[in-house]
C-alpha cells in the first residue's frame, strides 16, 4: 500500500499556530508504529498549515523514511529555482496550496506557482479546497498541467465541479473520510467511473482536526466499494503515476533510519 497523504509533526521543528490550533506530536516513529500492520510500502509526507513554509520537518522525515517516501511542500511564490531544485533532489514531488486552512501560497498565486514547479521539476500541485469553491476557479484549475484535490473535495455539494475536473485529468485523494460531508463509497465509485486512474489512497494520519480520525476499516471500505483490481490501483498503483515513484517494494521497517 502507498500512503499518499500523511503528516509528520515533530516538535523539534518549528510549528505555527493556525486559527488558535497547534497539533500534538506525531513523529516518524509514531507513524511507523501506527501503520506497522497495514503493509505500507511508501508514501507522501504532506506539509500542514501549521508548518507554513518551513521545510525542516519535511526534509528530516523524508531522510528518515527512505526513498519510497516523497514530500509535498508548501512554498511561497517567491521561492527561488535553486530552492525548488534542492527540494526535488531531496524527494519532494509536489507543492500544496491550502485554501481551507492557509499557511501556504494563496489561490490567487496558484496558476503561477503550479506552472513554475511543473515546468522546472515536473511537480504537480495539491489543493486542500472545498469542492463547493471549485466552480469559481474551474477555468484556472482545468488549464493547469497537473493537479490533485485532497479528501474527495470534502463536500458532496461540489461533486459535479470535481467530476468535471476528473474528466479533465486531475487526481483525487481518497483520504480524510472522517472529514467529508458526502457518502464515501458512492463518491469513490462515481469518481472511478469517470476515470479509474484518478483516485489515490492516503491515511491522512494523524488526522489533525478531523471529526473522526483514520481507521484501518477505511481501507476495507475502499476494497468493498471498488473491488479487486480497481481497489488495488487506488491503494497502490495510481500513486506511481502521480508521484513518479516505484511502489512495488517491501513494507517499510517499523524502525526509522
Amino acid at each position: 500500500m502507498f500512503d499518499a497523504h500523511l503528516h509528520i509533526i515533530d516538535p523539534r521543528f518549528p510549528l505555527v499556530e493556525n486559527d488558535g490550533y497547534l497539533p500534538d506530536p506525531f513523529t516518524v516513529d509514531d507513524y511507523l508504529a501506527r501503520v506497522r500492520r497495514l503493509g505500507v510500502t511508501g508514501g507522501a509526507v504532506v506539509s500542514g498549515s501549521f508548518q507554513a513554509f518551513d521545510q525542516t520537518c519535511l526534509l528530516d522525515a523524508l531522510d528518515r523514511l527512505g526513498s519510497t517516501f516523497v514530500g509535498v511542500a508548501q512554498l511561497p511564490v517567491t521561492a527561488t529555482d535553486d530552492e525548488i531544485v534542492r527540494l526535488d533532489a531531496a524527494g519532494v514531488r509536489a507543492v500544496r496550496v491550502n485554501v481551507r486552512r492557509g499557511g501556504s501560497a494563496t489561490l490567487a498565486e496558484l496558476d503561477r506557482l503550479a506552472r513554475r514547479v511543473h515546468d522546472l521539476v515536473g511537480w504537480h500541485a495539491e489543493l486542500y479546497i472545498d469542492s463547493r469553491d471549485l466552480a469559481d476557479v474551474y477555468t484556472t484549475i482545468a488549464a493547469l498541467p497537473a493537479i490533485s484535490v485532497d479528501h474527495l473535495g470534502l463536500s458532496g455539494e461540489g461533486l459535479p465541479s470535481l467530476l468535471r475536473l476528473v474528466e479533465n485529468g486531475i487526481h483525487v485523494k481518497a483520504t480524510g473520510f472522517g472529514r467529508v460531508d458526502l457518502p464515501v463509497a458512492d463518491t469513490l465509485r462515481t469518481v472511478a467511473d469517470v476515470n479509474p486512474g484518478a483516485l489515490v489512497f492516503g491515511t491522512d494520519l494523524p488526522s489533525t482536526r478531523a471529526p473522526r480520525p483514520f481507521r484501518d476499516s477505511d481501507i476495507a471500505l475502499i476494497e468493498d466499494a471498488l473491488g479487486g483490481d480497481l481497489a488495488d490501483a487506488v491503494l497502490r498503483r495510481n500513486a506511481s503515476e502521480l508521484y513518479r515513484i516505484e511502489t512495488e517494494t517491501a513494507p517499510v521497517s517499523s524502525t526509522a533510519r
